[in-house]
């Protein structure tokens, strides 16, 4: 039964409740109702979600949607981050991102078998970008950040960034996180977009904004960027 595996892993989470973490994370994400926090700190949860992944019936957890707690979110993206099955992964993710309602669940995933599946993954992250779900956008374009920024890039990635227009602070917080990210890894083909103004002025400014305080962009290239500030 659904209800017993659900009861049972609130009862461990509570259990490993910490207070005062719980009103630490509150304070790092608006969108979430307090009540839904429990406070379980991320080592515990990993352990956790490494022990109930093996069992039968975990499947019926990952079918209760949606989860009353945050923990229980982070937990059920951990799981799903785990698998080992690409195609299973996309089609669990599909599932699961429309109920994701913070930026700290959205950035935790980082599935390690999309490393092997490049190619693959392709389509369903032009998807996830395309919707109009905040969070299945953001995590869309941070796959696009974690994963084609190195020997898997093309100058056409970032084109598809650009394109995206939002009002949506947690949106455009991730696409100036790309551009700055890109300007660390893909210098020559990513300073155009600057150059050009090719960005909303917030995200613009962001991005030289977090490329100015990384330890990743030469000091020539951030005396350069502060002059493309918009004013």
């Amino acid at each position: 039964m659904a209800e017993n595996i659900i009861a049972e892993i609130q009862e461990r989470l509570f259990e490993m409740q910490d207070v005062e973490y719980q009103a630490f994370q509150c304070k790092l994400m608006p969108t979430v109702e307090p009540d839904s926090v429990i406070g379980v700190r991320m080592p515990q949860l990993r352990q956790f979600a490494k022990e109930i992944a093996k069992r039968e019936d975990i499947g019926d957890f990952l079918e209760q949607l949606p989860h009353q707690y945050y923990e229980e979110n982070n937990l059920h993206g951990l799981i799903v981050e785990a698998m080992k099955d690409c195609d299973l992964c996309i089609a669990q993710l599909d599932r699961f991102l429309p109920y994701v309602n913070n930026w700290a669940t959205c950035d935790m995933m980082s599935p390690k078998i999309f490393k092997k599946h490049l190619s693959q993954l392709l389509q369903p992250i032009q998807r996830w970008m395309a919707a109009e779900d905040v969070y299945m956008v953001r995590f869309g374009i941070g796959m696009l950040m974690k994963f084609y920024l190195d020997d898997a890039f093309e100058p056409e990635y970032l084109e598809w960034v650009a394109a995206i227009q939002s009002d949506e602070y947690y949106i455009n917080m991730m696409i100036a996180w790309y551009f700055a990210t890109a300007l660390a890894k893909q210098y020559d083909s990513t300073i155009p977009f600057l150059e050009k103004r090719q960005l909303s002025t917030w995200v613009h400014n962001k991005t030289i904004q977090k490329a100015i305080e990384s330890y990743r962009i030469k000091d020539d290239q951030k005396t350069y960027l502060r002059t493309l500030r918009c004013g």
